[in-house]
């Protein structure tokens, strides 16, 4: 593509992200902590969130929680197949999520009547990343097969395949309109999805660290952002349009190299990630620098973060314990 399209798209973004911010959010670092409690004696693989918040455990169960209660409020199971990312779609109690049993098939399934509603076969390794489109029934999923394969939840067919040259991490941005691919633990590189079978129309080459792979890429609310988390003990903030490295945050503890999901709050100002000893260590986005630990004391690493709105919740990987942050402003 050439560059005069590629600044056709970030134009394109930068517009539409302008008009979509909120500037009524208040910051949630002063905040009060309740604790939802020890619900589970299974790892948490995944947390989604809609209306409720949904996690998918190590026991192959899919758990829904009320979000004011921070209570669960039913239980399904997926023994067969196993459950490992789940993704809320835009239809109303319905998930997608990757299996870890038997194959490697991505299924969407009702939580209405737990019933499969469709299969997405085409993987041959492990799905280690799953996305869904903030606008439509178009997802993606990356895998250790070193492919990025995208779909569209009214057709059990791939929609398009992308081979790389390694592990790949993948995101829509919050408009919908690219998704970013990290590949190899050292490139980033930004899709059209209306043009993606043409090439990346941006490609950021980081430093590569060969103590740590990348785990996981997330956009920001507003679009500007891509944070890139790792299985070391750092993780790095970039530009969104010009690839530049922005901050790099580290002094979290995670020395058995697990894997710890990083985050955006939601006004995109502050960034945050769990650790081994239980902590959440936030950082501003804008300075780089440490504001807080929070300590929600839990009792292994924390593993899944995830804020929605003003709450924040969290699991820890021994005891699946939450705790919901809220914010005293």
């Amino acid at each position: 593509m050439s560059s005069s399209a590629g600044n056709n798209i970030r134009g394109e973004r930068a517009r539409n992200l302008n008009q979509s911010q909120d500037d009524n959010y208040s910051c949630p670092l002063g905040c009060d902590k309740r604790l939802w409690g020890m619900w589970k004696a299974a790892d948490v693989n995944c947390l989604d969130f809609a209306e409720t918040v949904i996690s998918s455990s190590d026991d192959d169960s899919i758990v829904l929680y009320d979000c004011q209660e921070g209570k669960p409020k039913r239980t399904l199971y997926s023994k067969k197949y196993g459950v490992d990312l789940i993704r809320y779609t835009h239809a109303a109690n319905t998930v997608v999520y990757s299996s870890n049993k038997i194959d490697d098939t991505i299924r969407y399934l009702s939580l209405h009547d737990n019933k499969y509603i469709r299969y997405f076969p085409g993987h041959t390794k492990r799905v280690v990343a799953l996305s869904m489109s903030p606008v439509d029934d178009t997802f993606i999923s990356g895998s250790l097969d070193k492919t990025i394969r995208l779909w569209d939840l009214r057709s059990p067919n791939c929609q398009g395949l992308m081979h790389l040259q390694g592990k790949p991490v993948c995101s829509f941005d919050p408009e919908g309109l690219i998704f970013a691919a990290g590949v190899n633990s050292e490139m980033v590189k930004l899709y059209d999805l209306r043009s993606f079978d043409k090439g990346p129309f941006a490609t950021f080459k980081m430093q590569y660290d060969r103590t740590c792979e990348w785990t996981g890429l997330k956009f920001s609310n507003d679009g500007k952002l891509i944070l890139i988390s790792t299985n070391g003990g750092f993780i790095r903030l970039i530009d969104a349009f010009k690839g530049a490295v922005l901050h790099t945050f580290g002094g979290y503890n995670n020395s058995k190299a697990v894997t710890l999901e990083a985050s955006f709050t939601p006004d995109s100002q502050f960034i945050m990630i769990g650790s081994e000893d239980g902590k959440i260590h936030v950082w501003n986005g804008e300075s780089g620098m440490k504001v807080a630990v929070l300590d929600g004391k839990h009792t292994g690493p924390i593993t899944c973060l995830q804020p929605s709105g003003y709450q924040l919740s969290m699991t820890n990987s021994c005891a699946a314990a939450a705790v919901d942050w809220l914010p005293y402003c």
